[in-house]
C-alpha cells in the first residue's frame, strides 16, 4: 500500500474501492492529494471518481478490448521498455500480432469510450516514471476473468511497471485473509505455502511430516464441485465460513443442489441461510475470539490476538477439524495456533521460515521471508531489474476480447452488474444488525437505475419494481441515480429479503471457476 505514495499514475480497474476497501481507498485519496494521477476505469460513476484525474465509463465486460488498444498504442508509438522486454520477457511478436487490430477507434466501438480517452490513458500509463494497476472483482468476476488478469500482466510487462517501488499490480482481495486462506492450502492445486501439489518433491516433504500419502491430482474448484453435485457424484458438502446459498450465482439452482445432498455440514459463527439448510452445524469462534495469523492483500502476515472470551460451547476452527480427523482415524493433536504456525513455517519454509510469532508480534512481515534474519519481501520481482539477473523469462500471454455470455435483448433490455455496498459485508451475516442510533447510508437493497430509464418506465425513486432474468425474479425498491449509465442497473447481494443471485447467470471462467457475477440481462417492470 505504501507504493501508492511513490506512484505517478494508478489505473483503478473494476474496483469500487471506497465501498469495498475503504481503508485502501483512503490511502489512494491521500496519495492523489500529493500528486498521484488516478484513472478510474469502471462502468459506474463510483465515489473514487471524485479523487480521479479522469473516469473512463467503460461498458461492462469490455476491459480486454480497452487494454489491447492501450498496448496497440504503446507499441505503435514505441512507448514500451525495450531493454526490460528483451531481458525478462518472451513472445512479444505474439502480443503484437494479437493487438494489431485493436486500434483505438475499434476499441472505442466496443467499450463505449472515445478513441482519445484510450490513447491518452495509454500514454499516461506508459510514460509515467512509476505506474500501478489496482483491480478487484470487477476484473475477475467474468467468464473471461483470468484473461482480464493476463492482459493486466501484459501491460505491466510491456512497460516495465513491475518489480520497482511505486510500480506493479495490486489485486485487492475481496475479504480479509482471502490471501491467507489460499496460501494455507485452500486452493485446489496447492499445498500450504503456495507449493504446487503436482510437484513430487513438495508432496514428499508433506507426506513424510504427516505420515500420509497425498493425492497428486489437482482438486476441484467450487464450480466443478457443484457440477459433480448436480451429476450425483458428490453426496456430502462441508462448508466453513461461507454462505453459498446467498453468495453464489443462480440461487435457485444452488438451493436445489444443496437439497439433493445426503449430508450438508456448515461450520460458522452465525446461522446463515446455508446453515439453516444444514444437517449438522458446528458453531465456531469468531475472529475476535481466537489467536492466529492473517495475511492481507499486500502479503503482510500479521498476528491476531483474542479480544474477548467465547461462549464455552464453541470451538476454534482448527479444534473442530482436529477432533473430526481424530474421530475418523487420523489423530491430529495441537496445543495452540502457534504450534500449527510453526509447522507451517517448517513445511513451507521458502515462504514463512523466518516468521516466528516473536517477530510477528513486533510488526507484520511480507512473505517470502525464508530465514529468521530475512527482512521480508516488501516488493515482489525486484530481481527483474537487477543487471546480473538471468534465468526463466516471463511470456506475454495475448488474449482476445469476448462479449459477456448474456447480452441485453428485447425481452431483457437491461444489463445487471452486481457488487457491494459500504456498510454491508458479503451476505450480511456479520453486519446485519446495527443499533438504532447508528446512521447508515443504505438499510435495504435497491436496484440502481439511470433517470432516463426510470422516466421511460414511469418509475419513481423508492418505488417497488420487479426485476427478472431468465433464471428468476424479485421485487425491490428503485433508486434513481446517475452512478449508472442508461441501460445498466446495479444491485448488491447483501440482503436475504432481496436475493439478487436468483437473477445472475450460471456461467464461469473455464480456468478459475469464478462466476460471471458482473454481467447478465434483466427486465424491469413497474408494478401496478
Amino acid at each position: 500500500m505504501d507504493d501508492f505514495d511513490d506512484a505517478d499514475v494508478l489505473l483503478l480497474m473494476g474496483s469500487n474501492t471506497t465501498e469495498a476497501h475503504p481503508i485502501i481507498a483512503n490511502r489512494m485519496k491521500k496519495a492523489a492529494k500529493n500528486g498521484l494521477k488516478i484513472i478510474v476505469i469502471d462502468p459506474r460513476k463510483i465515489d473514487m471518481v471524485k479523487a480521479a484525474d479522469r473516469h473512463l465509463q467503460i461498458k461492462v465486460g469490455t476491459d480486454i478490448a480497452f487494454m489491447n488498444a492501450m498496448m496497440h498504442m504503446i507499441l505503435k508509438e514505441k512507448l514500451y521498455d525495450e531493454a526490460f522486454i528483451t531481458k525478462v520477457t518472451l513472445d512479444l511478436d505474439k502480443l503484437q500480432k494479437q493487438v494489431e487490430r485493436y486500434t483505438p477507434e475499434y476499441a472505442a466501438s466496443i467499450t463505449g469510450l472515445t478513441a482519445e480517452e484510450i490513447v491518452q490513458t495509454a500514454r499516461d500509463y506508459a510514460t509515467a516514471p512509476n505506474a500501478m494497476v489496482a483491480y478487484t472483482l470487477g476484473i475477475t468476476e467474468h467468464h473471461c476473468g483470468v484473461n482480464n488478469v493476463f492482459d493486466i500482466a501484459n501491460l505491466a510487462l510491456l512497460t516495465g511497471h513491475v518489480g520497482k517501488k511505486g510500480n506493479g499490480i495490486m489485486p485487492l482481495r475481496g475479504q480479509n485473509n482471502v490471501q491467507g486462506a489460499g496460501d494455507m492450502g485452500c486452493l485446489p492445486n496447492q499445498l500450504t505455502g503456495a507449493l504446487p501439489i503436482t510437484n513430487e518433491s513438495y508432496r514428499i516433504r508433506f507426506e513424510e511430516a504427516w505420515n500420509v500419502k497425498l493425492d497428486a491430482k489437482v482438486g476441484d474448484t467450487q464450480t466443478r464441485t457443484f457440477d459433480r453435485m448436480e451429476a450425483g457424484e458428490v453426496k456430502a458438502l462441508y462448508v466453513i465460513g461461507e454462505n453459498p446459498l446467498m453468495a453464489d450465482v443462480n440461487m435457485s439452482h444452488t438451493r436445489k443442489l444443496l437439497e439433493r445432498l445426503d449430508l450438508l455440514i456448515v461450520q460458522d459463527i452465525f446461522l446463515t441461510e446455508t446453515a439453516q439448510m444444514a444437517d449438522v452445524v458446528f458453531p465456531a469462534k469468531s475472529w475476535g475470539e481466537v489467536e492466529g495469523t492473517y495475511t492481507n492483500t499486500e502479503r503482510r502476515v500479521q498476528r491476531v490476538r483474542k479480544g474477548i472470551d467465547a461462549d464455552p460451547n464453541v470451538k476454534e476452527d482448527w479444534e473442530i477439524l482436529c477432533e473430526l480427523s481424530t474421530m475418523m482415524g487420523y489423530p491430529m493433536s495441537y496445543e495452540c495456533s502457534e504450534q500449527i504456525w510453526d509447522e507451517v513455517r517448517e513445511l513451507a519454509h521458502e515462504m514463512y521460515g523466518g516468521m516466528s510469532y516473536e517477530r510477528l508480534d513486533q510488526s507484520g512481515l511480507h512473505y517470502p521471508c525464508p530465514t529468521i534474519d530475512h527482512p521480508g519481501t516488501f516488493i515482489m520481482h525486484e530481481h527483474l531489474h537487477d543487471e546480473s539477473t538471468s534465468g526463466r523469462k516471463s511470456p506475454f500471454i495475448p488474449v482476445d476480447f469476448t462479449e459477456p455470455i448474456e447480452l441485453p435483448d428485447a425481452d431483457y433490455p437491461f444489463m445487471l452488474t452486481t457488487g457491494r455496498r459500504y456498510e454491508s459485508y458479503n451476505t450480511h451475516s456479520q453486519t446485519r444488525y446495527y443499533p438504532d442510533n447508528v446512521k447508515i447510508k443504505q438499510k435495504e437493497e435497491t436496484v440502481d437505475i439511470h433517470p432516463e430509464d426510470a422516466s421511460s418506465l414511469g418509475i419513481n425513486d423508492g418505488e417497488v419494481v420487479e426485476v427478472s432474468s431468465r433464471r428468476g425474479s424479485l421485487q425491490v425498491k428503485a433508486k434513481i441515480t446517475d452512478q449508472v449509465v442508461p441501460g445498466l442497473v446495479f444491485m448488491s447481494f447483501h440482503w436475504s429479503e432481496v436475493p439478487t443471485n436468483v437473477l445472475t447467470i450460471n456461467e464461469f471462467d473455464p480456468i478459475s471457476g469464478t462466476a460471471e457475477f458482473k454481467a447478465c440481462a434483466v427486465n424491469i417492470q413497474k408494478l401496478m
